[in-house]
């Protein structure tokens, strides 16, 4: 029952955050911050969904969420329209959800019981592998690759973004190989030469740096991935 009731209410959140709230209501809230009336009108929307999801029992709740929420938001308008606020003004949402389901459902020992479930061998080792091939490989591969870069024209902004499209293949290449999915893996890296090695006009030069970065990037994640599946066992 306390799993189907976070649902709800996470779908609630994704429901009114992100469909049920028109983009004029946004604009609004950013010119006159506390004062938009569209503000309001959010927050009721919030609510009442909410409210209809959960059920009246946990108006407490509810109430909760949506002085909450009013707050964040709020706060979120004097901001500038950036990622990283975006992602802070989700999280607090999040966090605020997250804690409403912990104090309505759960108790110490729940939260020490989860602490033993999770405090193993094998999630100590699956989150050191993906820690490591985020920015730790990431700075790896750049120095291996730092002959080439210097050769090529707007190299700065050519690292910015090769940086997090790099983080995000070998996540998704460390997970394919954790579930033993390796045939996967070459089909990704398929994908990505055609899409990254088929472009007109391209230096020479950029093309093997994007060549040996790649393979570099996927044998850093094949490997890390290979090596927590031996001391994981799994």
């Amino acid at each position: 029952m306390h799993i189907i009731w976070l649902t709800k209410l996470l779908l609630a959140h994704l429901l009114t955050d992100f469909i049920f709230q028109p983009g004029k209501w946004i604009e609004s809230r950013t010119r006159k911050h506390f004062q938009s009336p569209h503000l309001y009108w959010h927050i009721g929307v919030t609510a009442l969904v909410a409210l209809l999801f959960v059920g009246y029992e946990y108006w407490k709740v509810v109430l909760v969420i949506s002085v909450t929420h009013f707050f964040i938001d709020g706060w979120k308008s004097y901001r500038d329209e950036k990622i990283k606020y975006f992602l802070l003004d989700q999280a607090f949402h999040l966090s605020v959800i997250i804690g409403c389901w912990y104090f309505t459902f759960m108790g110490t020992s729940d939260l020490k019981l989860a602490w033993e479930k999770l405090n193993t061998k094998n999630v100590w080792v699956l989150v050191t592998a993906f820690i490591c091939i985020t920015q730790p490989a990431g700075i790896l591969i750049g120095q291996l690759t730092r002959g080439w870069r210097t050769q090529i024209p707007n190299s700065d902004s050519l690292g910015n973004a090769g940086k997090w499209i790099g983080i995000i293949e070998r996540i998704i290449i460390l997970a394919l190989v954790l579930n033993h999915q390796y045939a996967s893996v070459g089909l990704l890296l398929t994908a990505k030469s055609l899409l990254r090695f088929n472009e007109p006009n391209r230096l020479e030069v950029k093309t093997e740096y994007l060549l040996i970065g790649t393979l570099i990037s996927f044998g850093i994640a094949a490997l890390t991935g290979i090596v927590a599946l031996q001391v994981t066992g799994r």
